[in-house]
């Protein structure tokens, strides 16, 4: 059994989804519901007894000793997290409280279960984490490694830098077995709309426009959350304990382009009613505070490693992504109800 923390939120839900499809080891799934945690993303698995799920949040230290107690898991996933860099600019407090907090206490109750354990070397503790640690680069710069020092830029990524860090310091202090992985831009289904291809998406579809910060040139290494899920599993399986893994699509794109693919997109799989290019409602407006201007994920060690690479390309996975939401047209509107209409409004005004 292993135990998945966020396991109701997009990454997260992938991946039990994807972990329940290639294993038959149970899950047990700790989520607190948070704005983007949603058991709808899990309802195929409602009478599936090989996923349990359990509602709290991983600062409650007494939850996890009990679920450690009851469940005996012989791994942690760790993907729960505040992850969006807007709200950590306008509320930075829930960002120190669930990643750095809740990552700390998640470790002290795995190392007090761990350390009771007869077969120590049979536990792992995988935390997944974030390329935004490492800062921005230049455009000629070389892509982030395993060895770039870290230079987080905002309240979100500062925030995971610190966890990052604490699970280090668990691996070298106490021994606890850790893993660490950074990935890049995730995209695909589940995807809660905030996020730039999922806003651009139902913006689109609803007629509204589609904002772009700035001048829209910021460059992200884009990763479909399938390839990413598949990079898990195997980074569990054999990684090498205390090492991080970088994982990455090789699919650098700038946001403008991103937009204007998703449009392209739209227009052959569901044309505009009036004939138009969806391209025609892109708006830009002001680029956040402290934006990162590029990223991009240098993936050769868990290749050469692990024998892993993405599965998709850019142009695959964007056309699945586009494919996925306007077949689940039902899902989108249950999750853009009230507060996340209020939200869009304050961000993009």
């Amino acid at each position: 059994m292993i135990l998945v923390t966020g396991g109701a939120g997009f990454i997260g839900s992938n991946f039990v989804l994807d972990w329940l499809a290639e294993h038959d080891e149970p899950v047990v799934n700790l989520d607190a519901l948070t704005y983007a945690g949603n058991l709808s993303n899990l309802r195929s698995l409602e009478n599936d007894p090989r996923h349990i799920f359990e509602h709290g949040n991983i600062g409650d230290a007494a939850l996890l000793s009990d679920l450690f107690t009851r469940h005996k898991p012989r791994a942690v996933v760790n993907f729960a997290a505040e992850s969006h860099v807007d709200r950590s600019i306008h509320g930075p407090e829930d960002f120190i409280q669930t990643n750095i907090l809740g990552t700390f206490r998640l470790l002290e109750a795995a190392r007090a279960y761990w350390g009771g354990l007869q077969n120590k070397s049979d536990f792992r503790f995988l935390h997944v984490s974030t390329d935004e640690v490492f800062g921005t680069l230049s455009a000629d710069a070389p892509a982030f490694n395993e060895e770039t020092s870290y230079r987080p830029n905002s309240p979100y990524s500062a925030s995971k830098a610190a966890s990052d860090h604490l699970v280090r310091a668990y691996f070298h202090t106490y021994g606890l077995p850790v893993v660490t992985t950074n990935c890049s831009n995730n995209y695909g289904p589940l995807h809660f709309p905030e996020k730039l291809i999922p806003l651009v998406i139902h913006n689109a579809l609803k007629g509204r426009p589609l904002p772009i910060y700035g001048d829209g040139m910021q460059i992200r290494d884009w990763l479909y959350v399938k390839d990413h899920c598949s990079a898990i599993r195997r980074v569990l399986e054999a990684g090498r304990l205390g090492e991080t893994y970088n994982i990455g699509g090789w699919n650098e794109r700038a946001n403008l382009h991103v937009v204007t693919t998703l449009c392209e997109v739209l227009d052959e799989l569901q044309p505009r009613p009036d004939g138009k290019k969806y391209s025609e409602q892109i708006a830009f407006v002001t680029d956040r505070p402290g934006h990162d201007r590029r990223y991009a994920i240098d993936a050769r060690k868990i290749e050469a490693e692990l024998g892993w690479r993405p599965a998709e390309t850019f142009e695959s996975g964007i056309r699945k992504t586009v494919r996925w939401y306007l077949d689940n047209a039902d899902w989108v509107e249950n999750v853009t109800s009230g507060s996340y209409r209020n939200w869009e409004e304050k961000q993009y005004a």
